[in-house]
């Protein structure tokens, strides 16, 4: 018989591994809540009439597509079948797809729930997504996001406030991380400055991978587009723009001078920092030009979050989305948002060994099985501990002594219960420290006040 697998690129976690994904997804959500964020979700699979369109052309080919229920092949075209015309054969057999992210469906929440949700909207949303990707270290195919979003605010304040959130989900994790920024629209001023505007897009694109394939194949990339040498020429300069982030702003200030986009996109990244200056964000902030992130949905200030102490890929990504809602017929609507990647999260902590270590919750105390009467005994005591609010259980038969405690070990249980004929005598319990092998005998009150 085969051994079972499990796809490329998902992950079975074990109980262990959940208690530390736990202490991510409650950590980031009680920073969520400190800054006023409701939770909301959605469906694992949206129409892809939802999806496609939205992510551009590299996002589209990783949409995972669901074959309609029942004969999927009844409206295919005969000569698509014969010619093996992938992507028109998907559109006939394939009605829904797998989330790609939690943005689009949140805009298309937004649009179909526009009458019950009140504006500003602060939502965040802990569920996983899926992704038809090539797997690779910190690249998986499920994965969970952790947005944070505000619609129906054009506010820069949202894009502090959300920094701030940032900084914060971090420096609880103990994890040293660079926060890059950049904004669209100076993107587009750069665009229009080297006479390529309506190739935004693939210069985006392209200049986004910078940090993968280097500056040669970036240029190759440009190329291959049909952005002129002489433009690539002038891309370079403003590629690898050097100094702080107070130079940057002066020297972008001087190049975009003739582009009125150039220049708002540089005005709000400064009042970005002027806020921020004042706020005491502790991670560094850094103003990358380079970034870009490639999602065709970002219309301003954009995001990205590299650990400095692990090599990792983005560990939290977002930006502002102004036409999204657009899209659904909802015009007019601003957003803004960001990204934790748990799984990324996960690994960095992992590498870091930065788990605290009552995060790793575990049961409290485990009642060794001797028999019928002490199993009453024991039931009736647990009953309290439990209405106490300590985890803690008793071993389901009464099996031989060494395999009761070897249960203990292995769950890491810090204390054992041993409960026979003169300890019921007694109404006492004689309670042994797991890690220093100390016994003692208490009372019920005095194991709550120990545990608790």
């Amino acid at each position: 018989m085969a051994k079972p697998a499990i796809p490329k690129g998902t992950r079975d976690f074990t109980p262990e591994e959940m208690a530390k994904r736990n202490y991510i997804f409650n950590t980031i959500k009680d920073v969520y809540h400190l800054f006023g964020f409701q939770q909301i979700e959605t469906p694992a699979m949206e129409m892809l009439s939802t999806l496609m369109g939205k992510y551009g052309e590299e996002g589209d080919k990783l949409l995972f597509k669901i074959l309609n229920s029942g004969d999927f092949l009844k409206d295919v075209n005969s000569d698509d079948l014969q010619e093996k015309n992938i992507n028109r054969l998907a559109a006939q057999m394939c009605e829904k797809g797998l989330r790609y992210d939690l943005t689009v469906p949140f805009a298309r929440f937004v649009v179909m729930h526009r009458d019950e949700i009140s504006f500003p909207f602060k939502r965040y949303q802990i569920q996983p997504v899926w992704r038809a990707d090539r797997p690779q270290k910190g690249r998986y195919r499920e994965f969970f996001q952790c947005d944070a979003d505000v619609v129906g605010s054009n506010s820069l304040l949202n894009e502090v406030e959300l920094i701030q959130i940032i900084d914060e989900v971090f420096s609880r994790f103990k994890i040293n991380v660079a926060i890059k920024m950049n904004n669209r629209k100076i993107l587009s001023g750069i665009a229009e400055i080297i006479g390529a505007p309506e190739k935004i897009v693939d210069i985006t694109v392209a200049i986004d991978k910078l940090d993968k394939i280097g500056l040669d194949k970036v240029n190759e990339e440009l190329r291959s587009k049909d952005i002129s040498d002489e433009a690539i020429s002038m891309l370079q300069p403003i590629i690898l723009l050097e100094g702080s982030n107070r130079d940057k702003i002066a020297t972008l200030k001087n190049v975009l001078s003739a582009s009125e986009t150039g220049l708002k996109g540089v005005e709000e990244l400064e009042f970005i920092l002027d806020k921020t200056d004042t706020m005491g964000v502790r991670s560094q902030l850094d103003l990358d030009l380079t970034l870009a992130r490639g999602l065709n949905y970002y219309t301003g200030a954009i995001f990205e979050v590299k650990a400095l102490d692990v090599q990792i890929g983005s560990i939290t990504g977002g930006g502002r989305y102004d036409n999204l809602t657009g899209v659904f017929g909802m015009p007019g609507v601003s957003g803004v948002g960001i990204s934790f990647g748990a799984d990324r999260i996960f690994d960095v902590l992992n590498q870091l060994n930065l788990y605290p270590s009552d995060s790793l919750k575990t049961t409290k105390l485990l009642f060794v099985n001797f028999g019928t009467q002490e199993e009453t005994f024991c039931l009736s005591v647990l009953q309290k501990l439990r209405k106490e609010g300590i985890s803690s259980e008793i071993y389901p038969e009464a099996a031989k002594m060494k395999k009761q405690m070897g249960y203990a070990d292995s769950k890491k249980i810090p204390f054992v219960a041993l409960v026979g004929a003169n300890e019921m005598a007694e109404g006492k319990i004689n309670l042994k420290n797991m890690t220093t092998g100390e016994q003692t005998m208490v009372t019920v009150d005095e194991i709550i006040e120990i545990l608790k």
